[in-house]
């Protein structure tokens, strides 16, 4: 019986066949780790998909993701993130539910930061955001944003970086509104392992002053360009480029954009560099081996800067290679595992991370 049972197993995860009823999935992934900071932490992964409308093979998956993690330090990260498309694909709506209160590395402003300069800080965040998204004709969406975010900061160090920087603004925290409106065009075959098509969304949020005192007040403007060209069933190419800028006075240090993370410019530890403007673009090739499995191989290029001319000689580099696990072969989700390389600064080690991640990086 114990073998029979391990052959279902293999058999379920290396099977090429797919829920061809339609019907939803659920994937749950535990993770354990252990750092000075923190201490030991433990935590679940979960992602579950499903489709609005079963019977039109229109209709794009809808997922629900969700992370929850806590510390031997009494340390917390909760996720939930709802990415829902109506039957016909007519609605989008995406939520992100958020509370975070765990430590992490701060560098300081720019695009020359040093590793020596390294503060460990904790962050407390409170985020609830949403974005609906209409149809307006075939491939063309109009959307509207709304979202809260609120920022606390202790400083675990003291005589740091984040304590002696004459620049830096509003060390405790603060809180602010975004009010916005999207112009989204969708030509994609899919939203989770695209193969053909584009997608592009520009993005404007004014945020208003309603917390009086030294909150921030601006606006935050974002551009995504995505496109995917597939040269055989089992080969394709894509290309994404990124553009975000952040403009207003008083602007605090936590609302800048901030260079790499586990979807562009990985291989680069999220807020390493910070600043008003974030632009990067990256290439990926996918090879599907078999329908369970594929591999990848990417490599980009960005940089943060300031409100001046953006120098190409500040450009930073990002390059590595991944594995593919197709949870569901037929809605397209994955199981990545990517590793990463960035730059290399003087007196210090290249820069590099490891990504272990639900659905493509973009």
């Amino acid at each position: 019986m114990p073998l029979l049972a391990q052959r279902k197993l293999i058999d379920k995860l290396t099977s090429a066949n797919g829920d061809s009823t339609r019907s939803g999935s659920f994937l749950i992934l535990p993770s354990v780790g252990y750092a000075q900071e923190t201490g030991w932490e433990f935590g679940i992964v979960s992602l579950s998909s499903f489709y609005t409308d079963k019977t039109d093979t229109l209709t794009r998956p809808s997922t629900l993701g969700g992370l929850a993690a806590f510390t031997t330090k009494k340390q917390y990260n909760f996720v939930l993130k709802p990415d829902i498309w109506s039957p016909g694909n007519r609605y989008h709506y995406h939520v992100e539910l958020r509370y975070k209160d765990f430590p992490f590395n701060f560098y300081g402003v720019g695009d020359q930061t040093r590793e020596a300069d390294k503060d460990v800080i904790t962050q407390r965040l409170i985020r609830v955001a949403a974005e609906a998204e209409k149809l307006l004709k075939r491939g063309a969406y109009l959307g509207l944003n709304l979202s809260y975010e609120n920022y606390r900061y202790t400083d675990q160090q003291s005589g740091g970086i984040f304590e002696t920087s004459p620049s830096l603004r509003d060390r405790n925290g603060g809180e602010v509104v975004y009010i916005g409106l999207s112009q989204i065009v969708d030509s994609r075959d899919i939203n989770t392992y695209t193969t053909r098509g584009t997608y592009l969304k520009f993005n404007y949020s004014f945020i208003p002053d309603l917390f009086g005192g030294e909150n921030f007040t601006g606006s935050l403007f974002k551009f995504d360009l995505r496109t995917f060209k597939s040269y055989n069933p089992k080969t394709v190419l894509g290309f994404n480029l990124v553009y975000n800028t952040l403009q207003g006075s008083n602007t605090p240090f936590y609302l800048m954009p901030q260079l790499g993370n586990d979807q562009i410019m990985r291989g680069y530890y999220s807020g390493r560099y910070r600043n008003d403007n974030l632009l990067a673009a990256q290439t990926e090739l996918r090879y599907r081996l078999i329908p369970r499995f594929g591999v990848a191989a990417f490599a980009g290029a960005g940089t943060v800067y300031g409100n001046r001319l953006l120098r190409l000689n500040n450009v930073k580099p990002s390059y590595g290679g991944g594995i593919r696990y197709f949870v569901d072969p037929k809605k397209g989700m994955t199981l990545r595992f990517d590793y990463a390389f960035g730059e290399k600064r003087p007196g210090e080690e290249r820069q590099k991370g490891f990504y272990l991640s639900l659905n493509e990086a973009f």
